[in-house]
């Protein structure tokens, strides 16, 4: 059997004349640059996040980017976040001028433990970014606390994390602004690149809509330098047809999940490390991630078997090269560089079939059974 890691194929079939018939209609409007669709979607997932404003941008990173600088980041300014999580949160930091501030992670939920972040805080902190990994949202109320003590804002990178909750809180609602991704294989994915910023901040959310069409306002009078990230008309129009099946899709995750953990249980005991949702938080399973012992050996027999997996991340942003002259040292963060050589994701996507999910299980238990 062949197991991949995503396929979107089935998905595409289901919404196929939908798709097909929004495209039609933004090519024969010509309105192809911020129009209705984007206007709708922007509503729409502000709505979801029980946000005043959302903001669409190019990408997930330009997202980061533009929130940062909206909120006054700059150069000779430090912004804290993980070590632990996809490259774009720190270079997000980096191309706005500022220094990116490692921390480490708590071990049970992979994110960034707010019990090391206020150590990491001196007088040139201007900014937090929290990264919601694999689909479960960070301790909020304990940074919003720390952030609010010390006058910070909070940016936090929901890009895996549409949906998420904690403490009935939707993703944005404790933090400054937050920002999302809509690349394909996210729980809301476009058919190419697309990102959005959502904030409750009414000046926050101007300065990013004049930062993402090149700083100007009107049209032709810059009074910022800005950049071209527009999200696309037909991305979004796209995205306006998968949006309303979200909730379903998640659920559909969240199932898959509970299936993986009973069947793991069963079939390795404790050998490897599930999820862990927290009290308090809704997960929506944008990954499902396991620990592995061997976790390399293991990922290349269930590639043999015919199992995609992926390796969420193999590298710490502390000690990733374009980083060097931060000065970080291996051992320095060590739960992060932990979960760099254990964490290891499995097949995971609405579609994704029980049996696809008990050969996948019964896969890893045999390598623990013949080769670990």
């Amino acid at each position: 059997m062949n197991v991949p890691m995503l396929d979107l194929s089935e998905q595409y079939e289901q919404l196929k004349p939908e798709i097909m018939s929004v495209l039609d209609e933004v090519m024969c409007s010509s309105r192809f640059i911020l129009g209705d669709y984007v206007k709708k979607l922007e509503a729409d997932i502000a709505a979801y996040s029980r946000a005043r404003h959302g903001i669409g941008c190019g990408n997930g990173s330009d997202a980061i980017h533009i929130a940062l600088q909206a909120a006054g980041v700059g150069s000779g300014d430090e912004v804290i976040t993980t070590a632990f999580t996809f490259f774009a949160t720190a270079g997000s930091i980096a191309r706005v001028g500022a220094k990116p501030v490692f921390v480490d992670i708590d071990p049970v939920t992979f994110n960034i433990d707010p019990a090391q972040i206020e150590a990491a805080v001196t007088e040139k902190t201007k900014a937090i970014i929290p990264v919601h990994l694999y689909g479960q949202m960070a301790d909020m109320e304990a940074i919003a606390a720390i952030a609010k003590r010390h006058g910070l804002a909070v940016i936090e990178d929901a890009a895996q994390a549409i949906g998420a909750k904690y403490n009935g809180k939707c993703v944005g609602e404790l933090g400054t602004a937050a920002t999302y991704s809509f690349f394909p294989t996210k729980n809301l994915g476009a058919y190419g690149d697309g990102g959005m910023i959502i904030t409750n901040d009414d000046e926050l959310a101007e300065k990013c809509r004049v930062i993402r069409v090149h700083g100007s306002k009107p049209k032709y009078y810059h009074h910022v330098l800005g950049y071209n990230s527009r999200l696309d008309e037909m991305q979004a129009a796209i995205l306006s047809v998968k949006f309303p099946h979200l909730d379903r899709w998640t659920e559909q995750r969240r199932k898959h999940a509970a299936t993986y953990t009973h069947l793991l249980e069963e079939a390795v005991g404790d050998l490897v490390v599930t999820p862990k949702e927290v009290d308090g938080r809704y997960h929506v399973f944008h990954q499902y991630t396991i620990r592995a012992p061997k976790r390399d050996e293991l990922q290349a027999f269930l590639k043999e078997q015919g199992i995609a997996t992926m390796v969420y991340y193999p590298l710490p942003l502390h000690l990733q090269p374009v980083f060097a002259s931060l000065g970080y040292k291996e051992g320095q963060l060590p739960e992060a560089e932990k979960a760099a050589k254990e964490a290891l994701s499995l097949p995971m996507f609405p579609e994704l079939k029980e049996e696809q999910q008990q050969y996948v299980v019964e896969k890893i238990a045999e390598f623990y059974r013949h080769f670990a």
